[in-house]
């Protein structure tokens, strides 16, 4: 089991830093509500994680490669995901409390609270690429693993529980940049965040109606980045 838990750690990190329109939301969250708003936020995109790791193990690989790979779904994700975004980009305004209030998080309900949780699931969930993310990891560590259930639990516990703790990091990180933060900047933050879930959703869209002419772009950037003597290997 040691060994499974060794080799989970890494891809934790790996998973942590990937740049996506999660990555940049958390952090904003952490820098604007702070820390327990961003631990809310950041448990819904794991809930997502696992509910698609989930369907990654159970389902076949027949079924889930036709569905991963769907025009229509990367489509309509590509969409909620644009749409969110433009709402968000639309409806900030410049009024917003000061961030040298320590008590705003206080002020957050409940609802509040698992309001940033569901809006973390929905972010992570539209992007079907999770899926695919999940069922490639499947594929790739499930024969190396025998495909045991205890030893998958184990090395994808591994990789989550290291991922959220990565996040945690991330998150008290952030949370320091608070008090630099006067309401301008928070207003150009929020709207450049708002961007960034727009160009990611119209990436997802242009997967789902350019598929072909998106794997030909890729397979040529594989070929022009040079391979390390390991690869040839």
């Amino acid at each position: 089991m040691l060994q499974d838990i060794f080799a989970g750690i890494p891809l934790g990190f790996f998973l942590a830093f990937l740049l996506g329109p999660v990555f940049f939301v958390l952090l904003e969250t952490a820098a604007i509500k702070g820390f327990k708003a961003a631990v809310f936020f950041d448990i819904g995109v794991i809930l997502a994680d696992i509910f698609f790791l989930s369907i990654a193990y159970l389902g076949t690989s027949k079924l889930l490669n036709s569905i991963k790979d769907d025009p229509a779904l990367f489509i309509f994700g590509g969409c909620v995901m644009s749409t969110y975004g433009v709402i968000t980009f639309v409806k900030e305004k410049k009024a917003i409390p000061h961030p040298d209030d320590e008590d705003g998080i206080r002020k957050l309900k409940k609802g509040a609270l698992f309001q940033l949780m569901f809006k973390g699931f929905l972010l992570n969930f539209v992007n079907i690429g999770v899926l695919g993310f999940w069922l490639g990891l499947i594929i790739v560590f499930g024969p190396q693993l025998e495909m045991d259930p205890n030893r998958l639990l184990v090395f994808f516990t591994t990789v989550i529980s290291t991922y959220f703790i990565i996040d945690l990091l991330k998150i008290l990180l952030a949370k320091r940049l608070n008090h630099k933060l006067t309401p301008t900047r928070i207003y150009r933050l929020k709207r450049g965040i708002s961007i960034v879930i727009i160009v990611f959703g119209l990436v997802l869209v242009s997967r789902g109606i350019f598929p072909s002419e998106l794997e030909e772009l890729e397979s040529k950037v594989e070929h022009v980045i040079p391979k390390s003597d390991n690869d040839e290997s």
